[in-house]
């Protein structure tokens, strides 16, 4: 499943669920900045700049989080542990 990095950066704004989308979009993706609408009373709408600095923050958390399943798998495997038993440890 794909995440979608765009809403989950929305919802961290103004306590989440306080926005929609234009019915008579624009562009060539109606779920983007340009059609996101306040539909929340005493929202304010977040800058572009500051929901994609949220979206970076979202991508580099997983790699960090992948980064540390390999290395710690690397670990595991010269203590001498085999693949069968890191899965049946950490189930992947």
């Amino acid at each position: 499943m794909n995440r979608d990095y765009f809403q989950d950066a929305l919802q961290t704004f103004n306590g989440g669920d306080w926005y929609g989308w234009k019915k008579d979009w624009t562009g060539s993706n109606r779920m983007s900045y340009e059609n996101v609408i306040i539909i929340k009373e005493g929202a304010t709408m977040p800058s572009e700049a500051d929901v994609n600095t949220k979206i970076a923050e979202f991508k580099q958390a997983e790699t960090d989080k992948q980064t540390a399943l390999t290395s710690g798998k690397t670990k595991l495997k010269d203590l001498g542990l085999t693949d069968d038993e890191i899965k049946a440890l950490i189930g992947k």
